[in-house]
């Protein structure tokens, strides 16, 4: 392997090697450890970034996982110390683990700007520690690669494989309805989380692993590896070995992250039907490469790009299913035509390369492009009157019906008010009112929770009533579905026209010319908007205040305003 650094221009070299004061102190505390100098003296000094947690169950298995990377770090010659992470465990944070994605992203550039470092092994899976690790990455632009920790195996009940996330919404829809019994319900609560791993739908876990492989920032086939299959040790070792080969090759983020790299993010996010948070993650990290991605510009790779996962919650299998069927490198090779592939990757190689031998083992899963499961568009971006800065719905996993429809709103002002009268029987809608959710944004959450798929009223569950249009500034689940219009900018908290919303007003949705409009006069919107005040905010102190102040909105990734770069523009090809 040939060597673009020399041992003493190594990073950690200036904090071991040199004969002085500090260097003796630094390497006295190395030997206190129980390490030789011969360890770590010259060689290449690889954090470990593991946001394992005995509260995460999606990373529950990455303190092992841990062992096998060290493996293949010290046989290709390295030093590998395992540092640990902010884990924003999705499962449990209150009110959203989205509110700590950018902690988790200061967090892991601190580490490796403060430390020894020269190359990093990134471990995350759970929805916010892909993104948040990728950002801290980036920033600090040392040489960096991905361990995705993979999904759980497919969970059973009564015979039937079951998806986590979206069987939850489902069952919770069924038992609301009087459709299953409480020991149903607990049956199915035991069956359906049966492993270490991320969920096994294509949700926000499934679909930033799956982006992360696309902007080459893993090696191939890493993305969706089951965590409970031996191919994930082995690629543990794998990944191990190659950062200690990036690092004398000086082959960083900076390297892989280009407009174009990101334009094949977008294009497989939409191929694999994925969650629409990707959407707010992938601008995120784009600002922090200094790169522009427009909302429209998802837009316009969903138009011309076939959904061909077919994943619950838009499909039919699990993620599983998705591996044994080819994984993510046999889709990517049914859309090469759509890809640039001359975009470097972690291993050196560009993707094209990568997907030499990519096949397809079964199409009933991985769709054939003359058999999509959609045409196009599985995401689309909506403008109007509602959303000036735009709005995010998922196509794949609305009902068709809704896709035009006009309605009269019935409005909540927060998610406490929605969840204390959502089932009233004095609340006044039917199947055709529009659900509008307010303050429930990046700073109104705070954070932009996951309450964008607002509840059916229990009362039209039990009519058979399954979807209904809903409309926040919120985020939702990338395991749930419905005809949910989320990511609503600017965001009712900071006075955007959601603000607004009145019951009783009509609202329009356009999803095939991409319309959200209030039907409002604008003289009656002048009006409200001179009576209307910002909501008091309950949280005013510790990282809280803090993100509320510096927090972008939705539709700029909502990462803190001083961690962004100064843009240019993603449209072209680089």
């Amino acid at each position: 392997m040939a060597q673009n650094k020399k041992p003493e221009e190594l990073r950690s070299y200036s904090w071991f090697g040199p004969q002085t004061m500090w260097g003796f102190s630094h390497r006295s505390r190395m030997l206190q450890l129980g390490f030789q100098r011969e360890d770590f003296i010259g060689k290449p000094v690889i954090a470990i970034v593991n946001t394992w947690s005995e509260i995460n169950p999606c990373n529950a298995h990455l303190r092992e996982r841990a062992e096998a990377v060290k493996q293949g770090v010290w046989q290709a010659g390295g030093f590998p110390v395992e540092i640990p992470a902010f884990s924003t465990a999705e499962t449990y944070m209150k009110p959203t683990a989205m509110l700590y994605r950018n902690l988790l992203a200061m967090d892991t550039e601190e580490a490796l700007r403060s430390l020894p470092i020269d190359g990093a092994v990134l471990m995350g899976g759970c929805d916010k520690t892909t993104p948040g690790l990728l950002m801290g990455a980036i920033s600090m632009n040392l040489p960096a690669i991905y361990l995705p920790g993979g999904p759980m195996l497919r969970g059973n009940w009564n015979g039937k494989p079951l998806g986590s996330g979206t069987d939850v919404w489902k069952f919770w829809a069924d038992r609301c309805a009087g459709e299953i019994s409480d020991e149903d319900w607990r049956s199915a609560e035991n069956g359906i989380a049966r492993s270490p791993g991320f969920c096994m739908t294509m949700g926000t876990a499934s679909t930033m692993t799956a982006i992360s492989e696309a902007l080459g920032m893993t090696l191939p086939g890493a993305s969706s590896i089951p965590a409970a299959d031996s191919n994930h040790v082995r690629l543990a070792k794998d990944t191990g070995r190659q950062i200690v080969e990036m690092v004398w090759q000086d082959r960083k983020p900076s390297d892989i992250f280009s407009p174009a790299a990101f334009r094949n993010a977008i294009t497989v996010d939409m191929a694999i039907g994925g969650s629409t948070n990707a959407i707010v993650h992938l601008v995120a990290m784009a600002r922090r490469c200094g790169i522009d991605l427009p909302l429209p510009l998802f837009d316009e790779i969903s138009r011309h790009v076939p959904v061909l996962a077919n994943i619950r919650p838009s499909g039919e299998f699990l993620m599983e299913d998705f591996y044994y069927a080819g994984g993510l490198r046999a889709l990517m090779s049914q859309i090469r035509d759509l890809l640039q592939l001359d975009c470097r990757t972690v291993n050196g190689k560009t993707m094209g390369e990568n997907l030499e031998g990519a096949r397809v083992i079964n199409s009933d899963v991985i769709r054939d492009r003359t058999k999509p499961l959609m045409e196009s568009g599985g995401t689309a971006i909506l403008y109007g009157s509602l959303a000036p800065d735009g709005a995010v719905i998922k196509t794949v996993a609305a009902d068709r019906r809704f896709w035009q429809h006009t309605g009269p709103a019935v409005v909540f002002k927060d998610y406490r008010d929605m969840e204390a009268r959502i089932d009233s029987e004095d609340l006044q809608m039917d199947e055709n009112s529009v659900l509008v959710l307010q303050n429930a944004g990046p700073q109104g959450g705070p954070g932009m929770p996951e309450w964008g798929m607002l509840p059916i009223p229990q009362r039209l569950l039990k009519r058979g009533i399954r979807d209904m249009v809903r409309i926040s500034d919120a985020r939702m689940s990338g395991t749930a579905y419905g005809t949910c219009v989320l990511h609503v900018a600017p965001e009712s908290y900071v006075g955007g026209p959601l603000a607004l919303v009145r019951d009783g007003d009509m609202i329009s949705l356009d999803i095939p010319n991409r319309k959200l409009d209030l039907l409002v006069p604008e003289a009656e919107l002048a009006k409200r908007r001179a009576e209307w005040t910002r909501p008091a905010a309950s949280d005013q102190r510790g990282y809280i205040a803090l993100y509320r102040e510096r927090v972008t909105q939705a539709n700029e990734g909502c990462d803190f305003d001083f961690l962004s770069r100064a843009a240019k523009p993603a449209a072209g090809r680089s």
